[in-house]
Order: C-alpha cells, then structure tokens, then sequence
C-alpha cells in the first residue's frame, strides 16, 4: 500500500492513457464491424467470407501486430496510433460475427411487419433490425471490451505507456507492489468498461426494463 500512496498520480495518468488505447478502438471496431455484420446477415454468400477472415484476423499475435503497425502505417515505434489501430483490428474481428448473430436474431414476423409499415432500407436497419439487436451486441461488445483492456498492456513491451508499465517495472525491479498495482488495476478498469456498456444497453432498450425481461 505504502508503494500505490506515493504513485497515485502515475497510476492515473497510466489508467487514463489505458483508457483512451482501450477504449477509442471499442468504438471505431463497433462503428466498422456495424456494417460488416450487416452485410454478413444480408448477402449469405459473404457470411463465410466475413466470419472466417475477421476470426483469422483475431489470431495474429498482439506483439507481433503493434510491431508490424509501424510498417505498415508509417508512424513512429512509440506512436500510440499503432496501438489504436492494432486494437481496432482486433475489435473488429470480435464483433463482425456478433454483429451478423444479432441482426439475424430479430423475428422474421417483426421484419414483416416494419416493411409492412412501410420501412424499408436503412430506415429498417437503424429503426428495428438495430435496437433489437443491441442485446447480443453489447454482449459481444462485452467481452471485446475486457479483451481489448487485456491486450493493451502488452503495448508496454514496445514503449507505449498505460497501465501495463506496472507490470513490467514491477517485475524488472522486483516491486510485488507495483506487479499487484497494475493488476488491481486493469481488474477495475475492464469492471468499469464492462458496466458502461450495460448501462448503455439499459438506456438502448427501455422496452426490456418495462416488460421485465432480462437482456
């Protein structure tokens, strides 16, 4: 405890580096995966396309990805913009199967009933496909977030800092403490993730809350 007091203001600017390397690829994976996901559900010749090549994409290792991103990409070694995108990638081969299963998972009769109503297209997708499906997205959105907490710390390997350098300082200078420190704290970091995304699907599905059904 005496190590965390005196290093409380190092832990928070590493949390909140951890934060934005974590948590800026949750999004912009959701935002490509969208639709991906769809075009898996909407041409089936494409599902196995989309699903094998996305799930391939999660087995690349995380180390060997965020050494390849320089090259790639063309920035700096330390440029955190090869962890952002690395994670994207990664958050994108999590979520385009979840994607496809939740739009697939809307009732054929509700679908029905909405172009029966008169709703075609994309007004379909964001008015019902969409909302019913945010249940099992945020499932997976879930899991890829606490995944996504998971692999960044391995992003202290190449120099980028975030909560991982707990972890590897603590274990270079035998500080148990700081090993411990770093831990706790991506324990409490993906708790955090994981409870936003379920108060965010509380807000995305009132109807749940008022039918008592459980997500």
């Amino acid at each position: 405890m005496t190590w965390v007091n005196d290093h409380w203001g190092e832990i928070f600017t590493l949390a909140r580096s951890h934060v934005w390397l974590a948590g800026v690829p949750l999004l912009l994976g959701l935002l490509i995966a969208l639709p991906l996901g769809w075009a898996a559900r909407r041409w089936s010749r494409l599902y196995p396309v989309l699903i094998s090549t996305s799930g391939l994409l999660y087995t690349i290792p995380s180390l060997a990805l965020f050494v390849m991103m320089p090259i790639l990409l063309g920035t700096k070694v330390l440029d955190p913009v090869n962890v952002v995108v690395a994670m994207t990638i990664y958050t994108v081969a999590l979520l385009v199967r979840t994607v496809a299963d939740g739009l697939g998972s809307v009732p054929d009769h509700v679908l029905q009933a909405a172009r029966a109503m008169g709703y075609g297209g994309l007004r379909r997708f964001f008015g019902v496909e969409l909302p019913l499906a945010v249940p099992v997205i945020a499932a997976g959105l879930r899991v890829a977030a606490v995944s996504n907490v998971s692999i960044v710390s391995v992003a202290s390997l190449i120099g980028v800092p975030q909560l991982g350098n707990l972890l590897t300082d603590g274990y270079d200078r035998f500080i148990t403490a700081e090993i411990l420190a770093g831990i706790v704290a991506c324990v409490v970091l993906a708790l955090l993730f994981d409870g936003a995304i379920q108060v965010g699907q509380r807000m995305l599905t009132p109807w749940l809350r008022a039918s008592g059904a459980r997500p």
